[in-house]
């Protein structure tokens, strides 16, 4: 759950880094900018992974209220193109692998998600009717990671350090230094406290509560296809 080269398709989204580059030059600031992020996302989805995981039969309801949490169209669109990445390598992959001890009815919700979602009309945008079911990666990080039994801790460590890795690899891309420095920031005393921290602050936080806690983020990434050139989805 933590192998960088697990296929989510993260490697097309720079989480509103591509966009921050643009409209902060010359100042734009990766410690900064990682800093914000990490903040942003811990608030904005963190709770869900860890609702997800305390409470995996309630995985439709979750995925339904972080549907309608997301403000920002960009970022919705790359949290259900990730999360059913994930649902597919689920599906595809890792269930095969699963502990033998591991909760059977829990891994039926998968099963049962899975069935729902494409039950869901592909066009269902074009309607006005709302979707079934969206695949928002944030609670099915947290069912997936308990059916595999990791701890409640390791699932929000894990998740978090995925969004700094991902933001990595953008930023390499992006030019902004090269993958030996990428390296050194990710093992990096300061990235450990961080994620730490940001765990620590949310690690109580309702998925009602949950927001965006710095609204400039949205606006990056929510900007970003306004961009006149770009090597991101998002």
């Amino acid at each position: 759950m933590s192998d960088s080269a697990l296929p989510l398709g993260s490697f097309a989204f720079s989480s509103g880094l591509e966009s921050y580059l643009a409209h902060t030059k010359p100042k734009s600031s990766f410690a900064t900018f990682l800093e914000l992020s990490l903040a942003s996302y811990a608030s904005t989805t963190l709770p869900f992974v860890l609702a997800a995981y305390r409470e995996p039969l309630e995985l439709v309801e979750l995925d339904d209220i972080q549907d309608a949490a997301i403000m920002c169209t960009v970022a919705r669109r790359a949290s259900v193109a990730q999360g059913r990445a994930l649902l597919s390598i689920w599906d595809r992959s890792i269930r095969s692998a699963v502990p033998v001890d591991a909760s059977v009815e829990v891994s039926n919700i998968l099963k049962d998600f899975s069935i729902l979602l494409r039950s869901t009309p592909s066009n269902h945008s074009a309607s006005n009717d709302l979707p079934i079911a969206s695949a928002h990666l944030g609670p099915l990080f947290g069912v997936i990671a308990n059916v595999l039994g990791l701890s409640v801790q390791q699932t929000a460590y894990v998740f978090m350090l995925s969004h700094v890795k991902a933001l990595l690899s953008a930023a390499v891309r992006a030019s902004m230094f090269g993958p030996y420095q990428a390296q050194k920031i990710l093992a990096s005393v300061g990235v450990q406290d961080e994620i730490s921290n940001v765990i620590k602050k949310e690690w109580q936080t309702k998925v009602e509560d949950a927001g965006q806690v710095i609204p400039v983020m949205d606006l990056w990434v929510g900007r970003h296809e306004m961009l006149y050139s770009r090597i991101f989805n998002s």
